[in-house]
């Protein structure tokens, strides 16, 4: 089986402002994603960060999500590798994440399910705005 680089393709503009583009590499293995909370959307001044200056950080994408409604968990999910299997695991969300439609975790009971080439990702609910297309390409 060939090498395979994943990559997460943007599907809405909040997924493309959170890549930074359109079309991001996954460097690395698992490849973890949450909410962005260290940033206060509030009129109140609260400081950028809780975290340690030294600790490492939760997730390796991080989703800010505006507005009263949230569909992103701190702690999401994550892609992994088993084998010659990439997986989706939920990390205890509260809303899961739907893969081709199908429910992963939710209501914080975890779960995972194979990903395939092309299978888009909604983190949270239905009505998110985080949508994904997991890409894989051979590297030649």
């Amino acid at each position: 089986m060939p090498d395979l680089d994943a990559y997460l393709k943007a599907l809405t503009p909040e997924s493309k402002a959170s890549l930074g583009g359109w079309l991001y590499r996954i460097p690395h293995l698992p490849f973890r994603v949450g909410r962005e909370c260290r940033v206060s959307v509030r009129p109140l001044p609260f400081p950028e960060s809780h975290r340690r200056p030294d600790s490492a950080p939760n997730n390796d994408l991080y989703l800010l999500e505006l507005g009263n409604v949230l569909n992103v968990s701190r702690d999401h999910f994550h892609i992994d590798r088993q084998g010659d299997t990439f997986v989706i695991i939920d990390r205890g969300s509260i809303c899961g994440t739907l893969v081709e439609g199908e429910p992963v975790g939710e209501k914080r009971i975890g779960g995972w399910k194979p990903l395939h080439n092309n299978d888009v990702i909604i983190v949270g609910g239905s009505e998110s705005r985080f949508l994904f297309k997991f890409v894989l390409v051979a590297d030649i």
